[in-house]
């Protein structure tokens, strides 16, 4: 950082940040010549940075922003916090938190073994669900707070771009900026055939209300969304059937942490499920009068095998990007399978794959890790780029969490893609393994069931990745997230001290195990 006394452009309080001598010597392609407290933005433009969506993405992003000395607005047609603090990660983790203390108060066997017994748990399906709305209410609130505190205009209209550094809002009024960063996140995708009503057929946007609790429920799709609300429902008392088009439930995870799974989340369940079929036809019903009605085909033949009859059915398969009136075509670009393309510092690349200058775009929208925090960690990046410090994030080493009883999470690759990676490079593959039955902290919570896998080149000890399934797996992966995007060997991770009695032993068993060490 550079730092200016007296009177001009260096003496602004509150700047900061990387771009000072291309601007105090004119060696940028655009001039800047007004200022204010918060810092220097260009002649002739309404902001320095312009955030289309204010979701966690664009959230992050404008306040990166403003701690940069930019100039900043946000705009947001609908709810500020976006798809996660109001219709996704927030809410449905006060349902899950709820649902699992239920669950855990119903499980004698388990009580019973720590000396404690219980009777005629009851739980208020309103209260439940005042749980995990009244959060999302407080969360969206201290987001908004922040943004204004911080001095970022909130502007609550419906932006479309009209150049790479036009914007045209629902309000009528016109903005430019010298930077745009789109964050307009995405929705739930509900495949043809598929009727939603809301009530009966939904969408986790209207599953995380819990106006009900069905008796039978259908899940099309078993990744994480889907997999969280089983843990949730069979808590509350339903059946659950999954209907997945792959050949195995849980696709997304890593084969061996998928069959565990199956273990303990499901088998012991009140689920049953489909494989290799498609609902292509779902109709809704009325609860107490008329079931859902679910027709299903065979993946392969294409053939009708089957027509349940359910109490509801929620549809989880997955989520798609929101580009509708953001303006692309204005600027020349095309998406790819909906998603807007962008190079690795977050720049939109027009039909040609060609740098849009000015125009960048970050979150669900660009596809590149459909996760909250990837789009934070995606916004933050663009704004350095914006600010003339060049940075790509590195997605490897972004982790992700599914957050049933016990957790599921991980970093990095899975043993398939690893072993490919291998052969292709031709080094040997290393494979490690923790277990939280040897950890003393999981046996006093009478949790032992679960595992933490390393996956790491023998020659080099760089970790390609980590996969967790046990209690507080999403807390555990963060150690082994930070020590991928450090570039942390195995080697070194194994001489690290970690806490004793802590789950975090049952990682460090893992590294341990990897360059031949005893844990104990």
């Amino acid at each position: 950082m550079m730092a200016f006394t007296g009177c001009g452009i260096g003496a602004v309080r509150g700047w900061s940040g990387g771009v000072e001598d291309g601007i105090l010597l004119g060696m940028k392609s655009w001039k800047c010549s007004r200022i204010s407290r918060r810092g220097v933005w260009c002649a002739g433009m309404d902001y320095d940075v312009a955030v289309v969506g204010a979701g966690v993405g664009g959230h992050g992003a404008a306040l990166h922003a403003v701690s940069k000395g930019l100039k900043t607005c946000i705009f947001e047609a609908r709810d500020i916090g976006g798809t996660c603090v109001n219709r996704g990660c927030v809410p449905s983790k006060a349902l899950l938190a709820a649902s699992g203390r239920i669950r855990e108060m119903k499980d004698a066997h388990h009580l019973m073994a720590m000396g404690i017994s219980v009777q005629g748990v009851e739980f208020d399906r309103q209260g439940v669900s005042n749980h995990a709305n009244g959060l999302a209410s407080r969360v969206k609130a201290n987001m908004a707070n922040s943004l204004k505190a911080l001095g970022v205009d909130v502007i609550e209209a419906k932006a479309t771009l009209t150049g790479n550094q036009s914007i045209v809002a629902s309000n009528g009024k016109t903005y430019s900026a010298k930077d745009i960063i789109l964050a307009p996140g995405s929705v739930p995708f509900v495949p043809r055939g598929i009727e939603i009503d809301g009530k009966t057929v939904f969408t986790s946007d209207d599953a995380l209300k819990l106006e009900w609790v069905p008796e039978w429920v259908a899940i099309v799709g078993s990744g994480y969304i889907g997999l969280e609300f089983s843990d949730v429902y069979t808590a509350l008392g339903s059946n659950v059937t999954f209907i997945e088009a792959m050949p195995n439930l849980m696709p997304g995870f890593d084969p061996e942490i998928g069959r565990l799974a199956q273990r303990l989340l499901i088998n012991p369940r009140p689920i049953d499920y489909y494989t290799n079929v498609f609902a292509t036809k779902v109709t809704p019903g009325e609860p107490g009068i008329r079931p859902v009605q679910i027709e299903l085909t065979d993946a392969k033949t294409k053939e009708v095998v089957e027509n349940l009859e359910v109490d509801a059915a929620m549809i989880a398969t997955g989520r798609i990007p929101y580009t509708e009136g953001l303006g692309l075509e204005s600027v020349n670009v095309e998406t790819v399978r909906g998603f807007v393309p962008v190079d690795d510092k977050m720049r939109v690349l027009d039909k040609e794959g060609k740098v849009i200058e000015h125009l960048y775009c970050i979150g669900d929208v660009n596809g590149k890790m459909m996760l909250a925090h990837a789009a934070s960690a995606q916004g933050i990046s663009a704004v350095e780029n914006i600010s003339g410090n060049p940075h790509e994030l590195d997605h490897l080493s972004v982790p992700a969490a599914c957050f049933t009883h016990p957790e599921i999470a991980f970093v990095g690759m899975s043993e398939p893609q690893a072993t490919e990676l291998a052969e292709k490079e031709g080094f040997e593959l290393g494979k490690s393994v923790g277990h939280f039955r040897a950890n003393s902290k999981a046996l006093a919570e009478n949790e032992g069931e679960g595992i933490a896998k390393v996956l790491y080149n023998r020659s080099t000890g760089k970790i390609l990745g980590v996969h967790i399934i046990g209690l507080h797996a999403a807390d555990l992966i963060q150690e082994c997230a930070n020590a991928v995007a450090g570039g942390v060997t195995v080697n070194e991770l194994a001489f690290f001290v970690h806490t004793h009695p802590t789950l975090s032993e049952v990682v460090d068993e893992a590294m341990k195990g990897a360059v031949g060490l005893a844990a104990h």
